[in-house]
C-alpha cells in the first residue's frame, strides 16, 4: 500500500511539474534574457550614450524631449472669440465636468445680460447632490443585481465603482434641474470639496459595507419594502457623512448680481436654489437642449451610442452620444462659438501639452528620438488599447479659422486656476484637436436638421468598462 501512495504521489508531482514547466514557457528564460541583452547596440565607451543615459536618469522627460524647433511664441489671436469670464479652480478634485458645465451656464447668463451681470455657481452645493444621488445610485444598483452572482461583470460593477467625483455635462443637466444651483459666495468650498480623495474613500468603504447588506436581504427574501427602509438609513448615513465634509445644503439665501467689476447691478432677492436655477436659465430648461457627439474611429460614424448604467443618478440620463468624424464636430463647435457661446467638450489633456506655456500639440515633445523608438498608434489604437481616452472636461472658448474657414488652433478655459498654462487657459493646435479632442456638447440649436435625426436613432449599448467611457476628471 506505501509502495503504492509512493507512486501515485510520484505521478502527481510529474505532472505538476509539467504543468508548471508548461505555465513558465511564457516567462523569460535565461536563454530569452541572454537574447535580448545581446540585441542592444555595444555603446562601450559611447560618449554620446552616456551622457544621454545620465540625462534621462537625471531629469525630467518632458525637459529633454521638448522639441525646441517648436518652442516659439505661441500665437494667441483668434478669429472667433466668446467672451473671457474669470477662471476656476477644481484644486484637487475631480469635478472638471461640473466645472466645465457651469462655465458653460454662467457664460449664457451672462450672454442674455449683454455680459452686465456675471455669476459663479457653488460647486461645493451641486457636488454634495451628486454624491448623495451616486450613493443610492450604486445601492440600488446592488439591489437590482443581487441575485446575480457576485463574480458577475455587473454585480462587480458597483462594488468596484461605488461613488466617484468625475462626470460628464449630463450630470449638470439630471441634477440642476432637481436641487437648483445657488452662488459661490453664499455656499462656498469646503477642504473636501476641493480635496476628494479621503472623503470618497471612506464614503466608498461605507457603501460597500452597506451593499453587502443589501445582497443578503434580498438573498434572505426579505420584503421589498424593508429593503427599501434599510436603503433609506443607509443614504441617511452618507448624507451626515457629506454633512461633515461639504456642510450643510443651503435651503434659501439673499442675493444681488454683479457685473464683472464686482459693482452691484440687481436688487437683493430671496431665492430658493431652485428659483436661483429657474432666474439664470430665464425658465429654459438643460434636459433635451443639448446633444453630444463624440469622435471614435473605432466604431461607425454617424451612429449613436449610449452607456449603460453610467449615470449621476438611478433615475438620471445615460450617456448617449452620435458618433462623428472630427470634420463634422469641428463644424458644429465652430457654429456654436460664431453665435458667441461656449461648449462644453472633453480631451485627453495630458497628451502633448507643454504646461507651462498652456500649449498642447502633437510635435511639442519628440519622445521617439529621445527614446530611440517610434510610438506609431493610431487614434483608434490608442483608444482599444487604453492608452488614450477622454480624461478632463474643458470650455471651448475660441477658435482661429485661415481663409477659407478651416481651423488653425482651438482655446479652452481650463479649471486649474489662472497660474496654469496661459493665465488659466489652454491653446490647441488643430493637428493635436483631432488626435486628442473626444466630447463635446452642443446645443441643438446649431445642429443640422440630418445629424439631429441621425441622434434619434436608437442607439447601441455599450458597457461603461469601454476604454473610451471613463468619467472626466
Amino acid at each position: 500500500m506505501k509502495t503504492r501512495n509512493l507512486i501515485l504521489l510520484g505521478l502527481i508531482l510529474t505532472t505538476a511539474s509539467a504543468t508548471a514547466q508548461k505555465m513558465a514557457g511564457g516567462g523569460i528564460s535565461q536563454q530569452m534574457l541572454t537574447t535580448i541583452e545581446k540585441a542592444q547596440p555595444n555603446n562601450t565607451g559611447n560618449a554620446a550614450y552616456r551622457a544621454l543615459t545620465n540625462a534621462i536618469a537625471t531629469n525630467a522627460i518632458d525637459d529633454l524631449a521638448k522639441n525646441r524647433a517648436n518652442a516659439g511664441a505661441i500665437d494667441t489671436q483668434f478669429s472667433v472669440e466668446t467672451p473671457k469670464q474669470s477662471i476656476t479652480d477644481q484644486k484637487s478634485s475631480g469635478r472638471c465636468w461640473m466645472f466645465s458645465a457651469m462655465n458653460v451656464l454662467r457664460a449664457d447668463f451672462s450672454r442674455q445680460h449683454n455680459d452686465s451681470l456675471t455669476v459663479e455657481f457653488s460647486q461645493d452645493y451641486l457636488f454634495f447632490y451628486d454624491q448623495l444621488e451616486k450613493a443610492n445610485l450604486m445601492l440600488q444598483g446592488v439591489i437590482d443585481t443581487a441575485k446575480e452572482p457576485m463574480e458577475s461583470e455587473r454585480a462587480r460593477f458597483f462594488f468596484q465603482h461605488p461613488i466617484g467625483d468625475g462626470g460628464t455635462y449630463c450630470g449638470l443637466a439630471d441634477l440642476a434641474p432637481k436641487y437648483g444651483l445657488v452662488p459661490a459666495e453664499v455656499f462656498p468650498e469646503t477642504f473636501s470639496a476641493e480635496n476628494t480623495s479621503k472623503m470618497r474613500a471612506l464614503i466608498t468603504s461605507k457603501l460597500r459595507e452597506f451593499g453587502l447588506e443589501l445582497r443578503r436581504m434580498v438573498t434572505d427574501k426579505k420584503k421589498a419594502d424593508a429593503i427599501a427602509k434599510r436603503k433609506t438609513e443607509m443614504l441617511s448615513e452618507v448624507y451626515r457623512m457629506l454633512v461633515l465634509t461639504l456642510g450643510e445644503p443651503i435651503k434659501e439665501f439673499t442675493y444681488a448680481f454683479r457685473d464683472k467689476n464686482g459693482k452691484t447691478r440687481t436688487e437683493a432677492k430671496r431665492y430658493t436654489p431652485q428659483s436661483f436655477y429657474a432666474e439664470i436659465t430665464g425658465g429654459r430648461q438643460l434636459e433635451g437642449s443639448f446633444i453630444m457627439v463624440m469622435n471614435d474611429p473605432r466604431r461607425e460614424y454617424h451612429k449613436t451610442y449610449e452607456v449603460e448604467w453610467d449615470r449621476h443618478t438611478y433615475d438620471g440620463t445615460n450617456w448617449k452620444y452620435l458618433n462623428l468624424p472630427m470634420e463634422d464636430i469641428e463644424q458644429l463647435a465652430i457654429a456654436q462659438l460664431k453665435a458667441g457661446r461656449k461648449l462644453y467638450s472633453s480631451y485627453d489633456v495630458g497628451k502633448f501639452l507643454d504646461r507651462k506655456r498652456g500649449y498642447a500639440d502633437t510635435e511639442n515633445f519628440d519622445y521617439a528620438s529621445l527614446m530611440g523608438t517610434s510610438f506609431p498608434m493610431n487614434k483608434a489604437d490608442r483608444i482599444a488599447t487604453f492608452d488614450s481616452g477622454s480624461t478632463h472636461a474643458m470650455t471651448l472658448t475660441a477658435v482661429d479659422l485661415d481663409a477659407d474657414g478651416k481651423p488653425l488652433k482651438w482655446k479652452v478655459e481650463n479649471s486649474w486656476g489662472t497660474a496654469s498654462g496661459a493665465n488659466g487657459y489652454i491653446i490647441m493646435s488643430a493637428r493635436w484637436f483631432r488626435e486628442y479632442m473626444f466630447r463635446l456638447v452642443v446645443d441643438k440649436e446649431y445642429v443640422p436638421a440630418t445629424l439631429m435625426k441621425e441622434f434619434e436613432q436608437k442607439p447601441t449599448m455599450v458597457m461603461p468598462e469601454d476604454p473610451l467611457f471613463q468619467e472626466d476628471l
